[in-house]
């Protein structure tokens, strides 16, 4: 029995270190230049490739969630046949 508290203790005092694994470089100011660039682009799509993607996805998906929105509206404003 002491051997899983013991097991338990030590899991739980590894979940909730605050030591950090890894360093990150700091590269806000590398951000600030490319976002406060005046290149003509809106700043939603001035991170490149995958911000147009998430972009272009997220517009698709709302497009079609408001169209399956609408049809089933309709569908259920429409009164049922007898059988």
């Amino acid at each position: 029995m002491w051997r899983n508290v013991l097991a338990l203790h030590q899991v739980s005092q590894r979940a909730i270190s605050t030591a950090s694994r890894r360093q990150y470089a700091n590269r806000v100011s590398e951000n600030q230049k490319l976002f406060q660039e005046d290149n003509g682009l809106p700043v939603h799509l001035k991170g490149g490739a995958k911000d147009s993607l998430l972009y272009r996805a997220t517009a698709g998906l709302t497009v079609f969630g408001t169209m399956y929105a609408l049809y089933y509206l309709l569908v259920s404003s429409m009164p049922k046949k007898p059988n």
